[in-house]
């Protein structure tokens, strides 16, 4: 069963093709983690929606409260017999049809997905994650690149360049070949006692998994945190490699091209992660 604008129904014909989203991309989403009764990072994903929305120029109906979406997600786990389970949720908000190019409309609709995950907690993946850089298209960095819109072409193609050539991963590079993200995250790049990862200037995806894992960087002693653009020459110089997303948490790199990387760091923060996760509780 999924919540379209509120109203519980099958998953089957229910996006017509004229959607927007559908037909133009002319849609933002969020992805979120649920777990023990909480959408995790609530908060952020909510204003990070709202962002996204207005950079988009659609029309935020006075209804669209955190708590009134929070609300329907809710009732949408409840439907699917999810409510206790830890869970993927989808909220994607498209604008209402009508037009070519340029809507009619600036009104909005949305959709709620949610699906089950195997864990309930952050897991530390220790096995082999082989990356390699996606050159056959590059990122124009833009405000627009950092949102989360329906337009996932080069996330589309480049997981299939992932897939062909036996990669978990495939690192996305913008138009000035800079290393910004991965397919489906936000880079974190270790040197010594330096955590780098790219500005949103370069194009980068403004993850909220990015931005935790930022603010715990912060508040160590023994480590800087640079937001900076990374070279692809920099990667074979890193002593550690990590991929941020909220359903995964931190996935470590081991290894880009012949270079194989130490998973340390990655393990430090996802402890300090969970620490995070049940003092919010």
């Amino acid at each position: 069963m999924i919540n379209f604008n509120g109203k519980m129904t099958e998953d089957i014909n229910t996006i017509s093709i004229n959607n927007r989203g559908f037909a133009y991309g002319d849609a933002v989403f969020e992805t979120c983690k649920y777990s023990h009764g909480k959408l995790l990072f609530w908060e952020d994903h909510y204003f990070r929606l709202m962002a996204s929305m207005r950079i988009m120029r659609m029309e935020i109906p006075m209804r669209f409260t955190m708590e009134f979406l929070e609300a329907e997600i809710q009732k949408t786990l409840s439907e699917n017999k999810l409510a206790n389970n830890t869970s993927r949720v989808k909220l994607t908000v498209f604008r209402a049809e009508g037009g070519l190019y340029n809507p009619t409309s600036k009104e909005v609709g949305f959709v709620i997905s949610v699906s089950a995950l195997d864990a309930d907690f952050y897991l530390m993946n220790d096995g082999d994650y082989e990356v390699d850089l996606f050159k056959d298209f590059y990122v124009s960095p833009s405000l627009l690149a950092t949102l989360k819109t329906n337009n996932k072409a080069i996330n589309v193609v480049g997981s299939v360049y992932a897939e062909e050539n036996k990669l978990q991963n495939a690192l996305l590079l913008n138009t000035d070949k800079k290393v910004i993200e991965a397919l489906n995250g936000n880079l974190f790049l270790v040197r010594g006692n330096c955590i780098k990862t790219p500005p949103l200037s370069d194009g980068c995806l403004k993850g909220v998994m990015r931005k935790q894992i930022m603010e715990l960087i912060m508040q160590l002693p023994d480590y800087e945190l640079e937001e900076v653009s990374i070279s692809p020459f920099e990667l074979q110089k890193a002593d550690g490699l990590f991929i941020t997303n909220v359903i995964t948490g931190i996935q470590p790199i081991s290894k880009y091209r012949k270079k194989t990387f130490d998973n340390t760091v990655a393990k430090m923060l996802l402890q300090k992660l969970q620490v995070k996760i049940r003092l919010s509780s």
